[in-house]
């Protein structure tokens, strides 16, 4: 990775020196960031900044921009928004309390923390794994808001949802700076054009640094070819679970004011052509019981119409005719039915139970399709049996959640080790790289740095972070290598480490690795597992099974202390004699590991399988393979 000399740019941060009390009406009367222009910027930082107003009035002695000939035109009564961030940043609860604020809920309705993560596995897990759409109004003017998932894994959420908005709200956490994700998320807002607005969250922990942070963010948009009107970002501090912000770190106001204020006066209007042949392009799809398939999207032109015959086509291939049965808009926290949707606005539509991600919905006469939704390509894929197919993915986490829903929908297969997706180029074996970032305490970066150099990782980076005793590296690293190694720092960190993973690029095959140095413990029979069988088999390394479970020949039931599997007996029963005892003898047996979904697929090895069924998971060698051998 080339690092970039900063020497001519300042940093931008809170729009004034020394901010009088926030507050809404102020705000609203600081001018419209759409009246700032490119021109030669001054250094600035957070203790020595132009103000806001003086900035308006040298922009309004400025020449006014010649008209454009395009017959577009702007809605000024609607704004669409994307909240970005590197996972755990807090943007899903900054959401609620904006939800809150704008009087979605009832005085009296009871409400979840994190509503938007409605699905089970987002409440369980934590995390967002698919961008949400709901909207908000504010003096007036509707704010579609598009939520979206913060892990790598779900990139490809972010990317479709950014061609229905025209700016987003980068949320950064006060302490980390910016993360992996934040670096993926900003560079593919910036190759839209979008405006750009920076929340630093979590603005109230006791370790908050937001010079620190903005400086960061401003390098970054630099390293991102951001032109100068993005540099020019507007920055708002905001403690989302307590649901304030403001302009200064020292001067929140007492709710979201400042934030709602900025995104009416930073975020440009929608560019539509009203009078122009219906176009809108399918950015997401949801499934309904009853409905089935719904089409989501923005309306690019045009006016659509329940109960309008349109035209479904790509620039590629056939169009054909669909009819819409159905019409939403999104208003609050719900759709609600309506009989036209103007250009300009998200909408859902239903009816056509073809149509996919990628298509456009147009005028059946005279319209065109728009270009189709591109997405940066999956890197790694798993085997399913029994009818054996593969499937690719951004990595074992968003396979993963695949795999759980399935599970859950009653479904009973095997799945092999993840491989990575290699690509050949002029000749020469190519392979996925990551940047891996891993937060760790000083006392363990000793053990992590040994960890991540075994696997062909690459230092790029080492700097300390945040608390104290902190320090955060950074290592471009063969995607191969990050199989396993959670759970492998995790242990060697004693669980203090942070690791976070973004996609960088195909790189030349960095050889061979090994991602495990122990065994498996297989077992030896069909059976029911005993207490005595399994105190002679803990002697061999750690198991995963307990007394009375049934196992069958070939299933792993623990990790060999040792390079190499070992087949063991976990059923045998002791032996009954005619000799009486006159105490019988206690057996203690270590508490079993308990391993997740995702930890069985990061241990498995090249010769195993995991047994997927809705009661269990467990793991086994592949018999194919075993034969072979």
């Amino acid at each position: 990775m080339q690092m970039q000399t900063l020497t001519l740019r300042g940093v931008p941060a809170a729009r004034r020196a020394a901010p009088p009390p926030a507050s809404s009406a102020h705000l609203a009367a600081s001018g419209p960031c759409a009246l700032r222009v490119p021109r030669r910027r001054r250094p600035r930082s957070l203790r020595a900044s132009a103000s806001l107003e003086q900035e308006v009035k040298e922009v309004a002695g400025s020449p006014a921009p010649s008209a454009g000939k395009s017959s577009q035109a702007t809605r000024r009564d609607v704004r669409n928004i994307a909240i970005v961030a590197h996972v755990d940043h807090g943007k899903t609860t900054l959401v609620d309390s904006m939800l809150r604020q704008a009087k979605v809920f009832r005085d009296n309705q009871v409400v979840q923390e994190r509503i938007m993560d409605s699905n089970d596995l987002e409440r369980e897990r934590g995390i967002t794994i698919l961008s949400k759409n709901t909207s908000i109004t504010y003096k007036g003017t509707k704010i579609n808001i598009i939520d979206t998932p913060g892990h790598s894994d779900f990139g490809g959420e972010v990317e479709r949802v950014l061609n229905m908005v025209e700016g987003v709200l980068l949320v950064v956490d006060s302490v980390e700076g910016p993360m992996p994700q934040t670096r993926f998320v900003l560079k593919k807002a910036l190759e839209f054009g979008h405006a750009v607005v920076v929340v630093v969250n979590k603005i109230d922990r006791p370790t908050t640094r937001p010079e620190f942070v903005v400086n960061s963010t401003f390098e970054l948009f630099i390293e991102l070819n951001a032109t100068d009107e993005q540099c020019d970002f507007q920055t708002v501090y905001a403690s989302g679970i307590k649901g304030k912000a403001g302009l200064s770190p020292e001067n929140l106001a007492d709710d979201l004011g400042p934030l709602f204020e900025a995104i009416l006066r930073c975020i440009p209007e929608p560019r539509i052509e009203k009078d122009g042949a219906l176009q809108m392009l399918v950015s997401n799809t949801e499934y309904d019981e009853h409905k089935g398939r719904i089409a989501i999207g923005r309306l690019h032109a045009g006016e659509l119409q329940r109960g309008m015959e349109v035209k479904v086509c790509t620039p590629h291939d056939a169009c054909r005719v669909g009819k819409v049965s159905e019409l939403f808009v999104y208003q609050n926290f719900s759709r609600v039915p309506v009989e036209s949707v103007s250009a300009g606005d998200i909408c859902a539509v239903c009816g056509m139970n073809d149509i996919m991600i990628g298509e456009t919905i147009a005028d059946k006469i005279t319209g065109t399709p728009l270009p189709t939704i591109k997405v940066e390509e999956p890197t790694v894929r798993m085997s399913f049996s029994i009818n054996t197919f593969l499937v690719s993915g951004r990595g074992t986490l968003h396979l993963t959640i695949l795999i759980e829903n399935m599970r859950r929908e009653g479904y009973e297969f095997m799945i092999g080790p993840p491989k990575v997706i290699n690509k050949t180029v002029d000749g020469k074996l190519l392979e996925p790289y990551e940047i891996a970032a891993v937060e760790v305490p000083e006392e363990y970066m000793g053990s992590v740095v040994e960890l991540l150099g075994k696997r062909r990782g690459q230092m790029v980076n080492m700097e300390a972070s945040g608390p104290e005793g902190t320090t955060l590296l950074k290592y471009k690293i063969p995607t191969r290598g990050l199989i396993g190694l959670r759970n492998a720092i995790l242990t060697a960190s004693r669980g203090r480490a942070i690791l976070n993973t973004i996609f960088d690029s195909y790189g030349s095959w960095a050889g061979d690795l090994s991602s495990r140095d122990q065994g498996s413990l297989v077992a030896f029979e069909d059976g029911s597992t005993t207490s005595y069988a399994l105190l002679n088999a803990q002697e061999r390394g750690l198991l995963f099974v307990q007394p009375g479970q049934d196992v069958y020949k070939g299933q792993i039931v623990g990790i060999h202390q040792r390079p190499g599997d070992l087949a063991i007996n976990v059923c045998k029963k002791k032996a009954a004699t005619n000799v009486r005892s006159n105490k019988e003898t206690t057996v203690v047996l270590d508490e079993p590991l308990s391993y997740s979904l995702d930890d069985c697929i990061e241990f498995i090895q090249e010769d195993e399988l995991v047994e997927v069924t809705p009661s269990s998971i467990r793991m086994c060698k592949n018999p194919k393979i075993s034969k072979k051998k």
